[in-house]
């Protein structure tokens, strides 16, 4: 069970050959599908101009071999060896969920560091799971119900606070798979549909007085390093900057960052987007995003959120080095 304490062990297994002191130029490898998106091609920048050696590298060309003696992965056929990669930043895009996990455990297992585990990242994509470790923590959500019959559909609704509620698919992202349902007639078509399509569903409150709004917060170790309130455009309620929100820089109250902190901590994530709801009661957490696009944040408040974000995976992996120097007391 993860908790706000943070804590980092190697799977059993590992093999991390990397022991000698490195230079100071380190091989920083981004994990993603697409090198020319907003965010890769900005941690590529910041990265050279920290003046490390960065590679992108495709997530799907990473083919994995697991035998007792060696992890190893192979890249479009050639040998990846663990001395030639300092620290992986995975991008693990949604539709890849599966696959991008393995690869990034089996990185870990070559005694890679990396920054986001795999098991943190399977974590905060279950939004059902997500929000039920939340709550264990004692961290405030909206209520969320999850339920598979339609005779069970009204006394879901009623305990999620009556309509107007939001219906959620368990795995989406940027919006995509959230849903606001005025009626029960239109609660029971959409789980109609969405059942019948093999997707399991939440029903949550809606917040009236956060409709349409939001507050993104990107956690980088152990502090909100910036934040931005997102507004959804006329006529829709998801603020999502890919659904045509607009977003505008804020300075987060204390309340509202330790809530930001505290949740990447529980999801035992490095660098989190955690997305938020101002409330009557203070701030409901909605999710815990595992690989933050920053295209917005960086717009709305005008930092350099890519060099935080490698300068942070720097840290990391030097920190993970000198926890395996001979000699080092754990």
């Amino acid at each position: 069970m993860p908790g706000p304490t943070r804590k980092t062990t190697r799977q059993p297994g590992a093999r991390a050959k990397r022991r000698t002191p490195r230079t100071k130029r380190l091989r920083v490898v981004v994990l993603s599908r697409n090198r020319k998106l907003y965010s890769t091609r900005r941690l590529v920048e910041a990265a050279k101009a920290l003046g490390h050696a960065p590679r992108v590298l495709d997530t799907l060309r990473c083919n994995m071999v697991v035998a007792r003696e060696q992890a190893r992965i192979l890249y479009r056929g050639e040998e990846l060896s663990a001395d030639d990669v300092h620290v992986v930043i995975p991008r693990i895009g949604a539709s890849i969920t599966g696959y991008g996990l393995a690869v990034v455990n089996q990185l870990d297992l070559m005694g890679v560091p990396v920054l986001n585990a795999a098991v943190p990242i399977a974590r905060s994509r279950d939004k059902l799971r997500a929000l039920q470790l939340l709550a264990r923590f004692g961290i405030d959500i909206p209520r969320t119900v999850m339920c598979r019959y339609r005779d069970e559909v009204e006394g879901a609704v009623s305990m999620v606070g009556g309509l107007p509620c939001i219906i959620k698919l368990i795995q989406g992202t940027q919006g995509v798979g959230v849903m606001i349902a005025n009626t029960e007639a239109e609660v029971s078509g959409m789980l109609d549909t969405l059942w019948t399509l093999g997707q399991e569903i939440l029903l949550q409150e809606l917040v009236a007085e956060s409709r349409g709004k939001d507050v993104r917060a990107l956690v980088v170790g152990d502090r909100v390093v910036a934040a931005m309130r997102r507004t959804a455009r006329a006529g829709e309620f998801r603020s999502n900057i890919h659904r045509g929100g607009v977003a505008e820089a804020v300075n987060l109250e204390r309340e509202y960052a330790e809530a930001a902190v505290k949740a990447a901590r529980v999801m035992g994530l490095e660098v989190a987007g955690v997305d938020m709801l101002e409330a009557r009661t203070g701030p409901k957490i909605m999710e815990v995003n595992s690989s933050p696009g920053f295209e917005g944040l960086e717009a709305a408040t005008g930092l350099d959120i890519a060099k935080l974000y490698v300068q942070h995976a720097v840290e990391f992996a030097d920190a993970r080095l000198a926890r395996a120097a001979p000699g080092h007391l754990v």
